[in-house]
């Protein structure tokens, strides 16, 4: 059965069709056989002794023993002596008087140390040297007994 009044552009629109169809199948026969050549080999990767990936694997005339007492896995735990309760120093970088709160930079650790109104003994502001004391609060470190440095 043949086909009636079959226009040029019925002509060219199945002729496309045919075109996509024949490229995807083109397209997915070669992925099917991509697939089948990559192995287990292909996909190991190697890290050398500077942490950079390679594909060799690395010398074993290279290696070195390791206590597994050396190795410490996540961040290490704050020492005592950092976090003493002594007095310290440092300078009030943010300090919003409408609102009663700032920030002091610490001047040993170099850390951001929340304070508020009610914690401070002298009248505080922006770049004023001041000494205080730490204490957790519900958010972290707060700066407590805030008075300005001599």
């Amino acid at each position: 059965m043949g086909r009636s009044k079959e226009t040029f552009n019925k002509k060219e629109v199945r002729k496309k069709k045919e075109k996509r169809r024949k490229e995807k199948e083109a397209k997915r026969l070669a992925k099917k056989d991509l697939e089948k050549k990559s192995s287990l080999e292909d996909m190991i990767a190697y890290v050398d002794e500077f942490g950079n990936l390679s594909a060799a694997p690395p010398d074993p005339s290279q290696k070195t023993e390791v206590d597994i007492e050396d190795i410490e896995i996540g961040v290490p735990k704050q020492r005592d002596d950092d976090m003493d309760d002594g007095v310290r120093k440092g300078v009030v970088t943010f300090f919003n008087e409408s609102k009663g709160y700032g920030f002091i930079r610490d001047a040993r650790s170099q850390e951001s140390i929340f304070v508020h109104v009610n914690n401070a003994i002298d009248e505080i502001q922006e770049r004023s040297k001041v000494v205080f004391e730490v204490e957790m609060g519900p958010k972290g470190p707060s700066a407590i007994k805030v008075k300005l440095a001599d």
